[in-house]
């Protein structure tokens, strides 16, 4: 995994996970990145220092073994991020149907009119999640923490 500094046209940072460059890249070239601020879609890697492991980070085998910051080590900032991407995760969940891999094609029904509309969440492909932008099916990408990192 690697850690990226984004930068949208906006001028807002932020950061996101990749499991190595060349999926940043494909992510961008897809149009799959977007601002958490303003939902630019215009993102592009920011200047950032390297980052040097310290003791103090543990290590998460769920993440190939990369070591990631204890709780208790995270800077407020990201600390207080985490923790809405919890509260957002816990929302989603509690007023929307998990439709799993079949995002695409229950978002499709519904644009469609095959279905009510109604919230739904998934997990979909880069592919699919584009060819979904060019029929004009309106979707958000959302950072989700793993339920064993809540």
């Amino acid at each position: 995994m690697i850690k990226y500094r984004l930068r949208c046209d906006t001028d807002h940072s932020f950061d996101a996970w990749f499991p190595n460059s060349a999926a940043f890249d494909k992510q961008a070239e897809a149009g799959l990145l977007s601002c958490p601020t303003c939902g630019s879609a215009s993102v592009s890697k920011a200047l950032m220092a390297p980052n040097v492991a310290s003791s103090k980070k543990k290590a998460d085998p769920k993440a190939g073994g990369q070591s990631v910051p204890a709780v208790s080590q995270m800077t407020p900032e990201m600390a207080a991020m985490r923790e809405k991407l919890i509260a957002l995760r816990a929302e989603v969940e509690s007023k929307f149907d998990y439709v799993g891999k079949e995002f695409a094609e229950e978002a499709r029904k519904i644009h469609y009119g095959e279905k009510d509309p109604h919230g739904i969440y998934g997990e979909t492909t880069p592919a699919e999640a584009q060819a979904l932008r060019e029929e004009g099916i309106e979707f958000a990408p959302i950072p989700w923490i793993p339920k064993g990192d809540a």
